[in-house]
């Protein structure tokens, strides 16, 4: 019998009272061969939560350092051959984990990413799917040259890019997950899930609404950083 691959799924926790929900959705998923691992970056709020699933979780507290430094222990620490990572305020859906793996297998890549639902601080969905499909990789590159579409909390891919990559730049407080998508575009080919297998939860306290000026700018940054290395990548997609 083929063995089947260990996923090791991040959960980042800074004093989010969403935590535990967050473990509940790993738990509940289909895919049997997980490890959760739940960095807790300094809390001193809502711990108390995890405390009934010691026995499930590998639980890391360290000092704050953001939550590139959260995701960066958690794959030091990780022993899956995938990395997922899910936000402590977000939920997998149940078959999630599963759907990607057979997805990555399907079409020979590394890094898969899926559609999304908004839900509310109560849990309930307030928006239809939201789903950005791409026709063409280099429609892939432009799009990811403007903007970033990709929900880190969507994204399932092979732990072995990181060591050609690097780990996530603990510089960016707010858009680790832009810089190290576009790191990754260049040399890994992608793959898509239409179907929302994500739930993504906005309030009040996300990171995007309190610090969407500094989040603003630190985009800014990393389209700077990328653009040159991006548009040569695009040059080479539309000339083939």
């Amino acid at each position: 019998m083929i063995q089947q691959p260990k996923v090791s799924v991040v959960i980042p926790f800074y004093n989010c009272s969403y935590v535990d929900v967050a473990v509940e959705s790993v738990l509940a998923q289909t895919y049997p061969h997980l490890e959760i691992i739940v960095i807790d970056d300094g809390s001193t709020l809502y711990a108390e939560k995890l405390a009934p699933y010691m026995d499930r979780i590998v639980y890391v507290r360290k000092a704050n350092g953001g939550t590139g430094s959260a995701l960066n222990m958690g794959i030091r620490v990780a022993r899956g051959s995938y990395f997922a990572w899910l936000s402590a305020d977000d939920q997998f859906h149940p078959h999630k984990i599963a759907r990607q793996l057979v997805a990555l297998q399907h079409t020979g890549t590394s890094f898969n990413h899926t559609a999304y639902y908004y839900i509310n601080e109560h849990g309930a969905r307030v928006s239809e799917p939201i789903c950005v499909p791409f026709r063409s990789r280099s429609e892939l590159i432009e799009t990811m040259m403007q903007g970033c579409p990709v929900n880190g909390s969507s994204v399932l891919l092979d732990m072995n890019i990181f060591n050609k990559v690097g780990l996530f730049n603990e510089h960016f407080l707010y858009t680790q997950d832009y810089d190290m998508w576009l790191r990754i575009l260049p040399g890994y080919e992608w793959s898509y899930i239409e179907e929302p297998l994500l739930d993504y939860r906005v309030h009040q306290q996300m990171g995007s609404v309190l610090h969407g000026e500094a989040q603003h700018k630190e985009i800014s940054m990393v389209q700077a950083r990328h653009a040159g290395v991006l548009a040569q990548l695009l040059r080479k997609e539309r000339g083939r």
